[in-house]
């Protein structure tokens, strides 16, 4: 009786160690070409012209015409070109690279904001 419970045991042991092994080897796999994907995507410059509805020291937001608001985090000690010439209210055209969502934070770079004459 002691041997089936020992075998058992142990067949257990040996079939959860195999499941975790497989299961991190995929997980991994996926990581990095999900990462491959991001970094790729970054690299393309794009535009959005909108108002500019509010500016602090280290975000700004914009809203486009269709009335989707967009928040931007920038580096206070390394603003980008032109950011001191717009205020809140202006039109204005944003010069980035990276993701734009509505809902996730912006991890891109923002090349430039310019007043829209």
């Amino acid at each position: 009786m002691m041997k089936k419970k020992l075998f058992v045991l142990l067949t257990v042991v040996c079939i959860l160690a195999l499941a975790t092994a497989c299961g991190s080897q995929t997980s991994g796999t996926d990581t990095d070409s999900n990462a491959g994907t991001q970094s790729g995507a970054q690299q393309e410059e794009s535009t959005l012209t909108g108002k500019l509805d509010e500016k602090k020291d280290f975000m700004f937001v914009v809203t486009d015409d269709q009335g989707a608001s967009y928040q931007f985090s920038i580096d206070s000690s390394a603003k980008p070109e032109g950011y001191d010439d717009v205020a809140v209210g202006d039109s204005v055209t944003v010069t980035y690279t990276g993701a734009l969502s509505e809902v996730d934070p912006f991890e891109g770079t923002i090349a430039s904001v310019e007043k829209v004459k």
